[in-house]
């Protein structure tokens, strides 16, 4: 029996593609959270759009990871 190397880098390929597209999508959640604390912390309020992109972000890793 032979492997079938195509299929193996495929598979290669896909597997780091995905890992460094969640790594960016986390580290755009942390970068939405910290600006969020941030202009709370500021203004006394919150964004919607930081909470928006926070959630979202979160959303999406929990979705592949699941």
């Amino acid at each position: 029996m032979r492997p079938d190397r195509t299929a193996l880098g495929e598979v290669a390929v896909v597997s780091v593609g995905v890992t460094v597209a969640v790594v960016v999508v986390l580290a755009l959640g942390v970068l939405g959270l910290a600006r969020l604390e941030g202009t709370s912390a500021q203004q006394g309020g919150t964004s919607a759009r930081g909470l928006g992109q926070v959630t979202l972000c979160f959303l999406a890793c929990a979705a592949v990871v699941a």
